[in-house]
């Protein structure tokens, strides 16, 4: 019996060694599986006991090793390394991509550059194909070609900021023919009309309340303009249907403003008029900044129906003229800083009117005074004659 046990241990650790081998590549979840059958597999015999609790410890040591992050067995380094080798290649790849990506995009942007410079740097010519010389003649070509490339470039920009000439309207009109004593300059998107969008209809234009009211009680007074930011394309056709019986006298776009700090600005000095008499409506204040006392802020329209502020703008105007103010700027000046200066008209008015009903109030209870003095010292005249 004693010469049986070393051999039964011998086995045992035999065949320990072969299922830890085995077992190496198993993770903590199937280590716990395997613990607990061993745990409660049953031998009759003391040396199965023994080889099980062997089995056991050296299966819970191995669980161990793994949870403390001890290295993996060879397989599994294997695998990562082979996926740290593609995801290397796959990042070599991407930064390649990005890379030819960039020559390409800069191959095309040299080429894009040498062909507006042989464009835009090559001489004019004339209807019969002449080539018309200019101040770029004497220099070498390539020099040629960039100068006239620039000065190309600075005219265009040049177009775009400034307005299209120093006189953007005829000179007034002369007698017989009648000219109004003042200028209105009026914009079109938020303050005739309000634009709306549909997915069945795109884009459509509404007309804005009072439009013939206001044209046709301030034409004889005003000389209408309108002066818009929008594009001659698109507001040419909608000034056609808002004034159908020509109340609009001159008509200017977006090609005629000044462009500064990203707003398209109305210059009323480029205008051809006496500057004292021009009054612009607008829903931004950006607009007229060069000239703030010649333009009026209204709020823009946000396309309410029963909107009536273009029959208050009438009445405003029409006060203005009719009573003949030598300079609209001073009358301007006292609305600038109103967040609506329309309903600041009529408050005001409100309150002339009721300060101007008390005056004949008391003027009236005045002369009710005196008649009655009269009358007493009258009687006593007569008394004392008596």
């Amino acid at each position: 019996m004693s010469a049986m046990f070393p051999m039964c241990v011998r086995a045992s650790r035999s065949l320990l060694r072969i299922r830890s081998e085995t077992l190496a590549a198993s993770g903590p979840q199937q280590l716990l599986d395997i613990i607990r059958t061993l745990s409660t597999e049953k031998n009759p015999a003391a040396t199965g006991g023994a080889t099980g609790g062997l089995a056991q410890a050296i299966l819970q040591e191995k669980l161990q090793q793994q949870s403390q992050g001890q290295p993996p067995p060879e397989g599994e380094r294997g695998e990562k390394d082979g996926e740290q080798a593609e995801d290397k290649k796959q990042k070599e790849n991407t930064a390649y991509a990005k890379k030819m990506a960039l020559r390409l995009a800069g191959l095309m942007g040299l080429g894009g550059a040498a062909s507006l410079v042989y464009i835009f740097g090559t001489n004019s010519v004339d209807e019969q194909g002449n080539r018309i010389p200019d101040e770029f003649d004497q220099e070498p070509p390539v020099i040629q070609q960039l100068k006239r490339t620039y000065k190309y470039m600075k005219d265009y920009r040049q177009m775009i900021i400034e307005p299209t000439s120093p006189k953007l309207l005829p000179d007034p009109l002369k007698e017989p023919y009648y000219q109004p004593p003042y200028t209105l300059v009026l914009e079109l998107t938020g303050v005739l009309l309000h634009p709306e969008w549909s997915l069945s209809t795109g884009w459509r234009f509404k007309k804005r309340p009072g439009i013939d009211y206001l044209f046709q009680q301030l034409a004889p007074l005003y000389e209408i303009i309108i002066f818009t930011t929008e594009t001659g394309m698109t507001a040419f056709p909608l000034i056609d249907s808002i004034d159908p019986q020509g109340f609009v006298m001159y008509r200017l776009f977006r090609d005629a403003t000044r462009y500064m700090e990203g707003h398209h600005v109305k210059d009323v000095s480029c205008l051809n008029r006496d500057t004292s008499k021009v009054i612009m409506v607008d829903c931004k204040r950006e607009s007229f900044q060069l000239q703030p006392f010649n333009g009026l802020a209204l709020t823009k329209w946000d396309g309410n129906s029963d909107d009536r502020a273009l029959y208050d703008l009438a009445n405003f105007l029409k006060t203005i003229a009719l009573s003949g103010v030598d300079d609209v700027r001073g009358v301007l000046e006292n609305y600038a800083l109103e967040d609506d200066p329309i309903e600041a008209f009529k408050r005001r008015q409100a309150q002339l009117a009721q300060e101007e009903e008390h005056r004949l109030a008391d003027l009236s209870q005045q002369k009710k005074q005196g008649l009655s003095l009269g009358s007493i010292a009258t009687r006593f005249w007569r008394s004392k004659q008596q």
